[in-house]
């Protein structure tokens, strides 16, 4: 039975959530504060997390920095009324993997929870793989990203970005391809999320060289291929 931590401060959301993820075969542990969850998160094994944003003592965001620095690899969703792209932004930057707006349906969350579960155990499966491009390198396992031979930190949603295009080079990939596998979400045609992360990742791996591997395909997406050195 999968284990999953739920961190909810509003008793009647947090029973809701916890009875229809029950229903679907998981194990569910309750927190209802942030305080309470870190010292579960850190001391017990959980599959996945589940957080909202807003918390007494500690909030998501910083709940979920701090696991991160621990448990890099477990898989965390956050929950939240906010939900402008600075928000969603916000939130991957703190080190979620996927981030659903209240008020949602029990079905989406369960299926974010599969989508994120089945995706962990695939990347396990990958220990010591290196995947290379050019001059780039990215490290399946260890998540240590190199560009000729120097080492670039990402946060968490920046390297799976960075790991789609990688795997999918020189091909076009358009926002809607991009949000379904690496946000596990449909795009949303009134944000613009998707363009603020290809900006963050561009300015981390191909400012500081000649030969650039992010391209945009006006009106199409994004191609991720090498260039020819400037002049």
């Amino acid at each position: 039975m999968l284990q999953v931590l739920l961190i909810e401060d509003e008793q009647r959301i947090a029973d809701l959530i916890k009875r229809g993820l029950e229903e679907q075969g998981f194990a569910i542990t309750l927190a209802f504060d942030g305080l309470m969850g870190k010292k579960l998160a850190l001391a017990n094994h959980y599959d996945m997390i589940i957080t909202d944003i807003i918390l007494p003592n500690i909030n998501g965001l910083d709940l979920c920095k701090e696991i991160r620095l621990r448990k890099p690899n477990v898989p965390i969703i956050m929950l939240t009324a906010l939900g402008t792209t600075d928000d969603k932004v916000e939130g991957f930057d703190a080190g979620a993997d996927d981030y659903l707006v209240k008020p949602f349906e029990l079905r989406e969350l369960h299926v974010r929870i599969r989508a994120l579960l089945k995706r962990n155990n695939s990347n396990s499966n990958l220990q010591g793989f290196v995947i290379k491009y050019a001059d780039l390198e990215l490290n399946l396992h260890t998540k240590i990203v190199k560009r000729n031979n120097k080492e670039i930190s990402l946060t968490p949603k920046e390297l799976k970005l960075l790991e789609f295009m990688i795997q999918n080079p020189e091909r076009v990939l358009n926002r809607t391809e991009i949000a379904e596998h690496v946000w596990d979400t449909h795009f949303d045609t009134g944000t613009n999320f998707i363009d603020v992360y290809i900006n963050y990742l561009r300015k981390k791996i191909d400012k500081d060289f000649d030969i650039k591997l992010i391209h945009t395909k006006p009106g199409l997406g994004f191609i991720f291929k090498q260039d020819e050195p400037c002049k």
